[in-house]
């Protein structure tokens, strides 16, 4: 099923005539959960990963602050939640993984990564990819110390062509232990949709962001829930809210390998939508519909942004938290 954005409340351009020419297009990506394949664009799901290639990993050393538990165990937790009636054994089930393993358990690297996202060009234009490739795949390692990170092997990127998968990987390994089960995505299928959006208003001449802002409380208009940075997952665009010029300026946004300013690849959000921005919530989804369909959750609810390298995507990306 299709996922559609209600029309906008009105043209931002033509209220504030300064932000002609500053839109710019991004894909929702609209995960919900699935069975995807590894022929299809998803979010945490099976990757065309080549069977003679060996899969990517992180050796680095890794705070464990929570107690540990498996992918397995991460599974069966989100099974027995969604149950409407739980049995005695499922209340005992989920104190025992609750209680999880010491971490004094986690073994020495290298850890399997786990897939984050797979896109294909098909599914998601306007993304930089490299000449020859048409697949983009996502992967880090499930433990906290993924945020805000410059050229981290615990994040990685792939960019693949398609057609020289001869053969697939049947199964892809898995870490033993993950440090939170918020980094462990729900599989989901895509529903990408392309829209535009505007700068937040601290991206915004001073000025021109106070009028917005005096607009918005006289007359609710609505600017920053409904026509700035699209919520939820996402490929392109703005860069999310409270962004790293917040606490850090644009050294933060550099390529480790070449220097070369990064640009927005891809954000991985906590909600599809929010009270402020439930205007971009689908016409099709209802009012109560979850708005955390991939289980992922970066800090406190915050957003995870990847940039790219404009040089060479190949380069590892730069993440930040905002």
């Amino acid at each position: 099923m299709p996922r559609t954005t209600p029309p906008r409340p009105f043209d931002a351009a033509s209220v504030f005539p300064e932000l002609a020419g500053m839109s710019r297009t991004t894909t929702r990506l609209r995960p919900r959960p699935g069975a995807p394949t590894v022929r299809e664009s998803s979010v945490g799901g099976p990757l065309l990963w080549p069977a003679d290639e060996p899969w990517a990993s992180c050796s680095q050393e890794h705070d464990a602050p929570f107690a540990l538990k498996t992918p397995d165990e991460v599974r069966t937790l989100r099974r027995i939640h969604a149950q409407e009636v739980w049995t005695a054994e499922d209340h005992a089930e989920v104190s025992r993984i609750n209680i999880g393993h010491d971490p004094s358990l986690l073994p020495e690297g290298p850890h399997p990564l786990i897939p984050v996202a797979q896109l294909w060009a098909r599914d998601v234009p306007g993304l930089p990819f490299p000449e020859d490739t048409d697949l983009l795949q996502v992967l880090w390692c499930p433990f906290i110390d993924i945020e805000d990170r410059r050229g981290s092997e615990a994040v990685q990127l792939r960019w693949r062509r398609a057609g020289d998968v001869a053969e697939v990987l049947d199964a892809a390994p898995e870490p033993l232990y993950v440090g939170t089960d918020e980094l462990v995505p729900v599989p989901c299928v895509l529903h990408p949709e392309q829209v535009r959006e505007y700068p937040a208003t601290h991206d915004l001449d001073p000025d021109l962001a106070a009028r917005i802002d005096s607009r918005e409380e006289d007359r609710d208009t609505g600017y920053r829930g409904a026509l700035s940075v699209a919520p939820g997952w996402k490929t392109g665009g703005w860069a999310a809210p409270f962004t790293f010029r917040d606490s850090g300026g644009p050294e933060e946004l550099r390529c480790a390998r070449c220097s070369a300013v990064g640009e927005p690849l891809l954000t991985i959000a906590h909600a599809e939508w929010d009270a402020e921005t439930d205007s971009r919530r689908p016409i099709e989804e209802a009012h109560d519909a979850s708005t955390t369909p991939t289980k992922v959750t970066v800090g406190r609810g915050y957003s995870l942004q990847f940039y790219v390298c404009p040089i060479d995507p190949r380069h590892l990306p730069v993440t930040v938290m905002q």
